[in-house]
């Protein structure tokens, strides 16, 4: 996990842009950095999976890490379904779409469809909600 200062530091570009001030920063190092409002922010080794844990973050409307351990899993994530666990899982360092369909008992190709289950539900959202911001500035 990493700091809003740390992040002022250390980055180099906005990779990625959302609504609501939900970013991820490339980092010096080559790391991604998610950020959102009060969220303390995640590093990740790869931007895909920095991307996969934005669509996770709208797919639920939110969530905040802090509390849960470092290897715990938030109570919103487990509310949510079947396809946002496995994409959350797949966030984590310590797993792998191998070892996430081992331990929900399913192929890896079913955890490749929940996975796509969440970006387009995340997609959606953030289209809808962008689609809501501009009808309320043109008000």
């Amino acid at each position: 996990m990493a700091s809003t200062e740390r992040v002022r530091e250390a980055s180099t570009a906005t990779y990625r842009e959302y609504i609501i001030d939900v970013r991820i920063t490339e980092l010096d190092d080559g790391r991604y950095l998610f950020e959102a409002p009060h969220h303390e922010g995640i590093e990740f080794e790869d931007a895909e999976t920095a991307e996969l844990y934005a669509d996770i973050y709208f797919d639920v409307n939110g969530f905040e890490e802090a509390g849960t351990g470092e290897r715990g899993i938030p109570p919103i994530i487990i509310q949510a379904g079947r396809d946002t666990l496995a994409a959350y899982l797949l966030t984590q360092p310590y797993n792998d779409r191998q070892w996430v369909g081992s331990f929900m008992g399913v192929q890896p190709g079913m955890i490749e469809r929940y996975v796509s289950r969440v970006q387009k539900r995340a997609t959606n959202i953030r289209r809808k909600a962008a689609e809501m911001i501009d009808a309320e500035t043109d008000l």
